[in-house]
Order: structure tokens, then sequence, then C-alpha cells
């Protein structure tokens, strides 16, 4: 008999490398790893054991297609890292008896509406939200909580359409936005919606959590996140550091805790935001798979942690590794354009890759590009992202400066032509 293969949902689209394909190969280097889905980016053959073709939107045929697979496959495990299959890979595991979540679990993480009323049922500190099903309706939601609110789309990710909104017409603005506003195509994946949501004030993290089959949680990093101008929500920059005190604070332990278990959680590795309030921890939202933005690459640097690996235990029935071995720090930072425009050059200076401190260096933009600034910018408009190790939180956070500065950017204005009439 074969290996047992682990179904790996989806890995990414043909430009995904520079965020998937570490996250792909520390499973690979522990599993023998059959994708599912229509399409192999090449950059992932490398890591493939097989493939299984299914429109992943397509939830019947892909649990056809994987059920012909297991005719004649063993299966250890079903997981997927992208926020877009989270459900399908739930469904799928349960199917075949494989450890996992609850599928009803999965789609609570998926829809922020379910998300709060099961927080808010379980008395787990959150913020206030309504539904919107009209402009007006936001409004009135605004009111109600009281000013500033936060208004987003039921099901997005990735910062995708969430807008601070200070007064009425503000709100009418962001709830077209969250209304329209995708990621990804992660519009074909989740209800359709708006919450207007409270305005939380404090430092907001993510807390990267590993749930075992007994639902009991444990902490494996905590990710300081960047603040952003003010304005945007898009993700600025991250920092993880193996001394930081909240990896052993009693109250977010709690709050984490909390949240697993409203939501009913098993057999996974979480990415929980927080925002670290005046009145204490309280979460932001519940995404049901390991965290992006290269937040593993930065907890195996900082910790000696492998969240993907921890991921793929968890769902083979494999006792994880989840006991730090370093003591040390990693950060990100992603370069965003001040204003909209064309890009006309872009560069990091030749050889900064080789330097000691310098885990990589990565640019996201050709010139020709037409990019839009924040608030206004997506994931797609990030010019360059670069990872950086140190002794410490505060080492690296001058050392993404340090890299920043050397940034070669320049951006041409969109022009402004002029009407005329004959």
């Amino acid at each position: 008999m074969p290996a047992p293969s682990l179904l790996l949902l989806g890995a990414g689209g043909h430009d995904a490398a520079p965020y998937r394909e570490s996250v792909l190969a520390s499973i690979a280097a522990a599993h023998a790893v059959v994708l599912v889905d229509i399409d192999v980016p090449d950059w992932a053959r490398p890591y493939l054991n097989g493939h299984i073709n299914a429109d992943l939107t397509d939830m019947t045929g892909t649990a056809n297609a994987v059920q012909a697979f297991t005719a004649g496959h063993p299966v250890s495990g079903v997981m997927t890292y992208m926020e877009h299959h989270v459900v399908t890979s739930a469904v799928l595991a349960r199917r075949l008896g494989l450890p996992a979540s609850l599928p009803e679990a999965m789609t609570a993480c998926r829809d922020k509406v379910l998300t709060r009323r099961l927080l808010d049922h379980h008395r787990v500190p959150s913020a206030r939200a309504l539904e919107a099903c009209s402009a007006e309706q936001a409004v009135a939601n605004a009111t109600a909580i009281g000013y500033p609110v936060v208004v987003k789309p039921r099901s997005m990710a990735g910062s995708a359409g969430v807008v601070r909104a200070d007064t009425p017409a503000q709100v009418l603005a962001a709830f077209e936005r969250a209304s329209h506003e995708s990621v990804l195509g992660l519009d074909r994946y989740g209800p359709r919606g708006v919450l207007v949501e409270e305005w939380l004030e404090g430092q907001e993290i993510s807390v990267e959590t590993a749930v075992l089959p007994s639902g009991a949680s444990r902490i494996l990093a905590v990710t300081r996140k960047e603040p952003a101008p003010a304005g945007t929500t898009q993700e600025y920059g991250h920092v993880i550091d193996a001394a930081d005190p909240l990896l052993h604070d009693d109250n977010l332990a709690y709050v984490i805790r909390g949240a697993v278990h409203a939501l009913n959680l098993t057999c996974a590795v979480l990415c929980i935001e927080v925002m670290l309030t005046a009145t204490g921890p309280r979460i932001v939202e519940v995404n049901g798979r390991i965290g992006g933005d290269l937040l593993p690459v930065l907890a195996h640097h900082a910790l000696g942690i492998d969240l993907a690996q921890v991921a793929a235990a968890l769902a083979t029935g494999t006792p994880p590794q989840m006991e730090p071995n370093k003591r040390a720090a990693a950060g990100i930072r992603f370069a965003y354009p001040e204003t909209d425009g064309t890009l006309e050059r872009l560069a990091f200076p030749p050889g900064l890759s080789a330097l000691p401190f310098v885990e990589r260096a990565v640019i996201s933009q050709t010139p020709g590009a037409r990019v839009s600034a924040p608030p206004h910018a997506t994931l797609s408009d990030r010019l360059a992202h670069w990872v950086v190790t140190g002794p410490s939180a505060s080492d690296c956070q001058y050392l993404l400066d340090e890299v920043g500065d050397h940034l070669d950017l320049s951006l041409a204005a969109p022009a402004h032509a002029a009407s005329c009439t004959s």
C-alpha cells in the first residue's frame, strides 16, 4: 500500500508563491501531499505527490472526486491553509472519519454574523455588532452602537472592505463599499452581507492558537500588529517575539479559550484576532486556519514552532510538536503606495537579501502597474514585503525601518485630463 496522503484543499494562485510556498513546503516535508483543486500552479508541483482535479466552488463535485480517489488510496487527513476552503475541508474530513472541526464550527468562523452571535451567547468579550441589510439600516445601527463604528463585509478577509466611519455620510459610503468589495475571490465562498460594529480602541494582535481534539486550546505565538495610518485598516506589518509576556497572560488565555469553546472548534490551528482594550482583551475575528502574511515564517524564526506542521499533525491525528525551541524575534512589513498612480520604479538594492538579518525581501509589482493607496488599497496593491530576524521585537522594528529606507520607489500620479467639448 502507498503511504497515506494528506489532502490539501487549494494551494493558492499562480502568483501566490511569495506567501504560500513556504507553508506548502513545510507540510510536504512531513506528509505526502495531494492537492485538491481545479489547477496546479507551477510553484507548487515540487511539493506534491498527486492531484485531484476538482472545482472547489462545487461542494458536491469535490466530494465525489475525493471519494473516488479514496477508493484506491489511503488518506491520512484533510486540511487547508486558505480561508476559502475551511468549511469544505471540515465537511470532507468528517465524511471520511478524519480529525477536523465540525463544519458548523468552520461556518461560524467564515460568517462574522454567526461569530458575533455565538460569542455574545457565551459571554465572550467581543465587539457589539449589528447586521445591516440596507444603507439606511447601517446608519441606524451606527446610531444605536455609537460613533465611531467599523463597517465590514460579512465574510471577507485581508481587511477587504473594512472601514472606520465617524459620521452617517461615512457609514453610507462604507456600506456601499462593503456590499461589493471582494478579495481573492472570497465572495464565492461565503454569505454576502454587511456588519456595523463597535469601534474597539487599543492595540490589535493575533493569537496563533492550536486546538486539540479535546477542544483544549494552547497559545503558540502572539503577533503584534503594526499600527496602520489613520483611515485605513490594511495590515502594515507584524512582529512575533518569543519573550512576549502575552504568551503567558491569564486574561488573554481565558478569552481565547472562551472563543474556541463558543464556536466549538477542535483539531485546528487558528489565527484569532484580538484587541487589547482598556477593559481587557476582546475578540475581533476568529479565522479557522493558520495566519496569512507569512506569520508561520515569523513563528518559526522566533519560536521554532512550525504552525503549518502543527496544523497538518492535528489534521492527521498525529501528536503535534508545539514546544518552542528558539528564543528570538522576527518581523514583516508591507509597503503600500502613498498615492494612487502608475509605478515607474521599484527595487531593493543589490545584495540586500544577503544581509544576515534579512530573511527575505520581495518585490510584488512591476513598473507600469496601476496601484491604489490606502484607504482604498487592497492586498493586490502591496508593493513589496520584507522579513527580518533579531534578538528582540525592538531590534526587529529597527531593522524593518532600515530595510524600508532602502526601497527605491517612484510613482507617477494619475493624469487628470481636462474635459473638452466640440
